[in-house]
Order: C-alpha cells, then structure tokens, then sequence
C-alpha cells in the first residue's frame, strides 16, 4: 500500500481527533454529535477545498469510505481517552501540528499531480493545512489560529518550499515528503516552545 496514502489516512485521523478535542475543551457541554461534528469538519475542511480547487471529484472522503472510518475512530478515541488525553501537556497541539504537517506536503503533492504550478502548489499545500482548523475556530466561535500571532500558516509554506525543493533537486520522492512533513513539525514545536511569532504588519 503507498505510504503516502497511509499518510494521509493518519493526517485525517489526527485532525479529527484534534477538532473532537478541541469542540469539547471549549464546551464541555457538548455531546457526541456535536464534537464530532467539530471533529468530521476539521477532518475534511482543508481537503474538500483543495479538491474543489483543482476539479477533483468525487471529493477524497466521499470517494474512499476508509477515510470516513478514519474520522470515526479518531472522534471515538477522542471520546474515550479525553480526560487522559487532556492530562497530556499539548496534547491538542501536538495532533493539531502532526495534522498540518501530514496535510500540507499531501495537498501540495497532489496539486503537482494536476499540473499546478509550484508556487500554486505550495499555497495548495497550505490550505490543505490550515482550512479545516479555520473552520473548526470558526464554529467554536474563536479567532481562527491563522490570524494569532503564532507561527503556523507560515510553518505550512516552508515544510511545502522546502518538498518542491527536494523534488527539483532529484531526492526520492518519499524521502521528501517525510523529510518535508519533519521541517513542519520542528518549525511549529520551537515556534510553540520558543514562543516565536513573524513581524506584525503596521504602519509606521
């Protein structure tokens, strides 16, 4: 079986997960409907408009029933382990940035395939990242994390740079995509530790 679909198979159950706990830290008050509903979104957002985006039907999820159960069974373990889960330090975090990282060089893998541009591609790659965290904030009523100060659009663009790079230099295609998905995950972790953010915009 290709690893960079079981890849993305992971990426869909780790965003998931991450919305399905995201939905309930906010409100404990939310049944399993609704924080997995969070979850589902947070899943697919990100996905669903990149295929829009390129033209490609059926949507990936709609076509493959496998990532339907991905989702599934990351809402249940979310639901399950919660208290333990939260217990973890970062625990959110750590499966919101290893579903950025997962999404970004699949999203700008496959706008390659269609003949996009890589500039294009890269920013593909980035809403397949970010869409579907915009859209989980967004439902839970907060200011999506994109527009905070913390690095991790930015992280996105450079874990996707840093694959079309590699890929134009000849390295293997698989070694890229998991040296890529890496650069994501180390940019975001001491961006967090570090409390690292990009220069505010202003004038003056």
């Amino acid at each position: 079986m290709d690893p960079i679909y079981i890849t993305e198979l992971f990426g869909t159950f780790f965003f998931a997960m991450s919305g399905a706990l995201a939905a309930a830290e906010h409100n404990e008050e939310h049944d399993w409907f609704g924080a997995g509903f969070i979850g589902f979104v947070t899943a697919i957002g990100g996905g669903s408009l990149r295929d829009i985006l390129l033209g490609s039907y059926p949507l990936i999820w709609v076509g493959n029933v496998r990532f339907l159960y991905a989702i599934l069974l990351g809402i249940l373990l979310a639901g399950l382990f919660y208290n333990t889960l939260l217990k973890l330090r970062r625990t959110f975090l750590l499966f919101d940035t290893l579903g950025i990282s997962l999404f970004t060089i699949l999203g700008t893998e496959k706008a390659l395939r269609y003949g996009i541009s890589s500039e294009v591609a890269a920013m593909m790659g980035m809403f397949t990242a970010v869409m579907g965290g915009v859209v989980r904030d967004t439902l839970l009523n907060e200011v999506p994390v994109i527009f905070k100060k913390e690095i991790y659009a930015s992280a996105c663009l450079m874990g996707a740079s840093i694959y079309l790079l590699l890929i134009n230099f000849g390295v293997e295609r698989n070694s890229s995509f998991f040296a890529s998905i890496l650069v994501v995950v180390i940019i975001r972790i001491l961006a967090l530790k570090f409390k690292l953010s990009l220069p505010k915009f202003k004038r003056g």
